[in-house]
């Protein structure tokens, strides 16, 4: 073997492990706690309301993100809404309070992360029927898995 044929093969070979190096770097996520979590609660109506709908909680920079999205809410009326320590349909006290539900939507961001959320279920998630009305609760669902 030539000695321009023994540097052609060592400089494909180098080329190939930095190839092979990069593709690997390249499909890593970043390794971030919890980052990217996603759990789905489900809704169901209390006290004959007829509101169901879903909560979406995820992770996003380090804080946990609720969107609220409540199906049969009545237009207008601003209802608060809750993550209670417990399960449905009675849960107990109030853990983190979510921006009130308005037209069927809430969005809150949370300053706290999956992990503690996680680290205190039982939750529930839970709609009430007005502010004037905070006692009855119209929706509810529990927090199961991240």
């Amino acid at each position: 073997m030539s000695k321009k044929t023994w540097w052609v093969i060592v400089v494909i070979v180098i080329v190939l492990i930095a190839i092979g190096v990069w593709s690997a770097k390249k499909g890593e996520a970043p390794v971030t706690s919890g980052e990217g979590r996603t759990a789905s609660v489900t809704f169901a109506a209390l006290n004959a309301s007829g509101e169901n709908g879903t909560a979406t909680i995820s992770e996003m920079d380090g804080k946990v993100k609720v969107i609220l999205n409540v199906q049969g809410a009545p237009a207008g009326v601003e209802q608060p809404a809750h993550i209670h320590k417990g399960a449905c349909p009675t849960p107990g006290d109030v853990v983190y309070p979510l921006n009130s539900v308005v037209n069927g939507v809430s969005e809150t961001v949370l300053d706290a992360t999956v992990d503690a959320l996680v680290g205190g279920l039982p939750l529930a998630v839970n709609v009430h029927k007005s502010q004037s009305e905070v006692n009855m609760y119209v929706a509810c669902g529990d927090v199961v898995a991240f």
